[in-house]
């Protein structure tokens, strides 16, 4: 009979993973966050993790997502919505997350600018763009990214944090690396004093080392952390 599985235990393993990437690709120790992949995962999982000292989850489906962040009132978690946006539910991600990963439409940053409560800080964000060239892939164009930024930039109730990117699957770390390269190289190119965007947000379970060589400062990882998912 196979042993249950340990929420702490691949948690450990996620961490060590990265840490053995920080160290492979000369990374500062600590400079890249764990974002535990929580959609279609339950309270109770949530909160093993969290015992574990896991603070930020991301959720995809909104609704699910707002019914967990009622039922789970702990001020150490911090939500970040890592879905589509959809228009009718900008209102709902403005009042309950503290980051979105994948913002990819000025009208949608507009709407959650101006739906963010005043009583919250701004929300932080990061505009998601398509390294890919493929037209299967969401994202603003690289080069729609700097006037873009600029706008998002602009916004009172935003934040603009960085850039993040979701490539397609290639067979060799080096072949993986290459998008990683072209969002840093972006991102690199946009920075100003006035506006840094430290968070480069990319790399999962799959090519989290791929992403950490090439300067990801979050990796979103699911599976690897709570285990296959039950989405029946």
């Amino acid at each position: 009979m196979s042993e249950p599985f340990s929420i702490p235990q691949h948690l450990d393993q996620v961490r060590r993973r990265i840490a053995d990437a920080e160290l492979r690709f000369a990374r500062t120790p600590g400079s890249v966050r764990l974002l535990a992949v929580s959609k279609t995962r339950s309270a109770d999982e949530i909160l093993a993790a969290n015992a574990h000292g896991q603070r930020c989850f991301g959720e995809s489906y909104i609704q699910e997502a707002v019914d967990k962040i009622a039922a789970i009132t702990r001020a150490d978690i911090e939500w970040h919505f890592i879905g589509r946006i959809q228009s009718n539910k900008t209102r709902l991600i403005a009042e309950n997350f503290a980051w979105v990963h994948g913002l990819d439409s000025l009208k949608h940053a507009r709407r959650l600018s101006d739906q963010r409560p005043e009583g919250l800080p701004p929300l932080k964000v990061c505009l998601q763009v398509n390294v890919d060239l493929a037209r299967s892939k969401g994202g603003i164009e690289m080069a729609d990214a700097e006037a873009a930024a600029k706008e998002i930039a602009a916004l009172p109730g935003l934040s603009l944090e960085g850039l993040m990117t979701l490539p397609s699957w290639r067979e060799s770390i080096e072949a993986q690396r290459a998008p990683f390269a072209r969002l840093r190289q972006l991102r690199d190119r946009l920075a100003t004093p006035e506006l840094p965007l430290p968070t480069l947000s990319m790399g999962m379970s799959g090519d989290l080392e791929a992403a950490i060589a090439e300067g990801a400062t979050t990796v979103r990882i699911g599976t690897a952390v709570f285990g296959p998912r039950n989405d029946s």
